[in-house]
């Protein structure tokens, strides 16, 4: 039995900002009002990700350039984390660097192999104000770096170089969400 309720329940599902729009490429400004707005914000993230079958959710995919992320992703070994973090920090990004099919939900169908940490520590706040920190590997750490990235006005297609980014430079320009 849930002794808490169950995040997004209360939210609304928002556009998904798609890539094109210069707010994916402008980096958030810090949180200083943790008031009710920002709950609002998070539940809205919520119901956003889970109506968009996503792992994580950044607030300027939803057109609010604020340094806000919720995510529900397993790591590698299939462990659930579930949250949110506010004002976040990649404090460390290291381990084993692994390429591996990474997709957005600003670009919708579409994924790169992009090259990622397999360890991720993120410090940031609650939506109360609470500090916290954010252990993540595998599957999970790559979540929490894409986030983060997020924030800083960086999407995945950005890390992608060569041949992969041409070629998914070419599905974007060919994809149907573009038109």
């Amino acid at each position: 039995m849930r002794n808490a309720s169950i995040p997004g329940t209360h939210g609304r599902v928002r556009p998904l900002t798609l890539l094109g729009n210069p707010v994916l490429h402008t980096p958030c400004e810090e949180v200083t009002d943790f008031g009710p707005e920002l709950a609002r914000l998070v539940d809205d993230l919520f119901a956003t990700m889970y109506a968009a079958q996503g792992v994580g959710l950044a607030a300027n995919q939803v057109g609010e350039s604020l340094r806000v992320f919720v995510y529900d992703c397993p790591d590698d070994e299939d462990v659930r984390h579930l949250g949110h973090v506010v004002n976040p920090r990649l404090v460390e990004a290291d381990g084993v660097v692994i390429r591996g099919p990474e997709g957005c939900l600003s670009l919708p169908g579409l994924e790169a192999g992009t090259e990622r940490y397999d360890h991720a520590v993120v410090e940031g706040f609650t939506m109360t104000g609470e500090p916290v920190t954010i252990h993540g590997t595998g599957f999970f750490a790559r979540c929490l770096q894409h986030e983060c990235d997020h924030l800083e006005g960086t999407v995945y297609a950005d890390r992608v170089g060569g041949w992969r980014h041409r070629r998914l430079m070419r599905q974007v320009a060919r994809a149907s969400w573009r038109r």
